[in-house]
């Protein structure tokens, strides 16, 4: 089994934030019984901060440069295909029930649709395998192709299977392609998962216009729910450690990814201090 998405699906077990919270009140509670003096001040903290998520939408706040990061684009004609990352399925109940079924994500899915009948001479790929540790049997791509079929459309789409991260999801949909793509394609994901997958094909020369959907962030201040508090700040969570970890493993070359026009920008900026430091020479 690949260390790497082994180690991330543990990590992360441990580190999302209901989980951890749950971790602390437990640890909080063994400590107090103990009669530990830090056990108090521990749980009283893990209180506290159990009574901030349930007012505050923290997640909410971490989302917004997220989904804001890339804009949707304008309409655009010349493209070289359609490729949509799988996130939106609920694999093990499609099973179960025998049908489709998707969660908040299957925006996506919804989107891939709509496009296609908007661009109906270009490839499209859907790639979502497992990114199950135990149950790895289920698979996105084969809830999407039982739905395309249930539509018509199933002949059109190239199914992806076997990815399981979003590095997979490029190296994977790679395997699909004749040769290397000429135009770029549109890449169909949800807006606070588009910086991640837009470095990461960036980094394997696989050029794309991101086309996000399925948003989250909204302008709430507060927001007395809990469960919707604790799913944002997860799903934030998860994509800003995931930022830092390919950024540090290599699998993008930048931390935040950024639209293009604002790579330029910032790299004209600094050939104009390069060159400005030349002509001046160095400080005394």
């Amino acid at each position: 089994m690949d260390s790497f998405f082994a180690l991330s699906k543990i990590g992360w077990t441990l580190l999302q934030p209901d989980h951890l919270l749950v971790i602390l009140l437990v640890l909080a509670i063994v400590l107090t019984s103990l009669r530990w003096r830090g056990g108090m001040t521990l749980l009283w903290c893990s209180a506290l901060l159990l009574v901030t998520l349930t007012v505050f939408p923290l997640g909410n706040w971490l989302l917004r440069p997220l989904e804001t990061r890339f804009a949707q684009p304008d309409p655009i004609q010349d493209i070289g295909g359609i490729i949509v990352l799988g996130g939106g399925e609920i694999a093990e109940q499609s099973v179960r029930w025998q049908q489709p079924q998707f969660n908040a994500a299957g925006d996506r899915v919804l989107a891939m649709l709509s496009l296609m009948k908007h661009y109906p001479d270009v490839p499209v790929i859907f790639s979502g395998g497992s990114g199950s540790l135990l149950r790895p049997e289920y698979r996105g791509g084969d809830v999407v192709k039982q739905w395309l079929a249930s539509v018509g459309m199933g002949e059109r789409v190239q199914i992806e299977r076997n990815s399981r991260n979003t590095e997979e999801n490029v190296t994977q949909s790679r395997l699909l392609l004749l040769g290397a793509p000429e135009k770029p394609w549109l890449l169909v994901t949800s807006a606070y998962h588009m910086p991640r997958s837009v470095g990461v094909f960036r980094q394997h020369d696989w050029p794309v216009i991101p086309w996000p959907v399925d948003y989250y962030s909204g302008e709430d201040r507060y927001r007395p729910i809990l469960w919707k508090n604790l799913r944002d700040l997860s799903i934030a969570s998860r994509e800003w450690l995931g930022l830092t970890v390919y950024f540090l493993t290599g699998k993008t070359d930048q931390w935040f990814p950024a639209p293009l026009t604002a790579l330029r920008e910032q790299n004209e900026a600094t050939d104009n201090r390069t060159s400005s430091i030349s002509a001046t020479g160095p400080a005394d």
